[in-house]
């Protein structure tokens, strides 16, 4: 009786804990893993790699998203759209390509409070993978979720992919 009542403690106190993430906390993150940054708390423009990301955040409403521009959604043929959307199943795990303002994103998005300091550090490299292997392997990690995801992507880009000019438009 007693280990269960010590067993039923121990799990409380794993389950009790928040992280409790909050913007100077994820501005500590995104500041040592930046190339370059700016803005104010709640709404970073930065660097990572050669690609300019966007983290924004809303405290009140407990919600944060780390974003990269990929192209504009009108360079994308139905095939691309069609991989994008295999790919949110299977290779982009965390991350997921969306499309908001005429813009294809890499975009990862969580609650603000329960983000650990691990998954803000993952979700900077998954955002910046997922980006990088549009139109190839569509991934975010070397992990696939899944048998049968995206069959041995292309090594070469798709002729219809245009690269990458929106680093300038966010």
């Amino acid at each position: 009786m007693k280990q269960w009542i010590f067993l039923v403690f121990l799990f409380m106190g794993l389950f009790s804990q928040a992280q409790n993430m909050n913007n100077d906390t994820l501005g500590e993150i995104i500041t040592r893993k930046a190339d370059t940054l700016k803005g104010i708390p709640g709404n970073w423009q930065f660097v990572y790699k050669e690609t300019p990301m966007l983290c924004i955040t809303d405290a009140k409403n407990n919600r944060m998203r780390i974003i990269a521009p990929i192209t504009e959604s009108s360079n994308l043929d139905k095939d691309l759209l069609l991989d994008s959307m295999t790919a949110n199943f299977h290779s982009a795990l965390d991350v997921k390509y969306a499309i908001s303002n005429g813009i294809l994103w890499s975009a990862y998005v969580h609650p603000l409070k329960e983000l650990s300091i691990e998954q803000a550090e993952s979700a900077i490299s998954q955002v910046y993978l997922a980006a990088k292997t549009f139109g190839t392997t569509f991934s975010s990690t070397e992990l696939l979720f899944g048998a049968g995801a995206l069959e041995e992507k292309k090594e070469e880009p798709k002729k219809e992919f245009i690269k990458k000019e929106n680093s300038e438009k966010f």
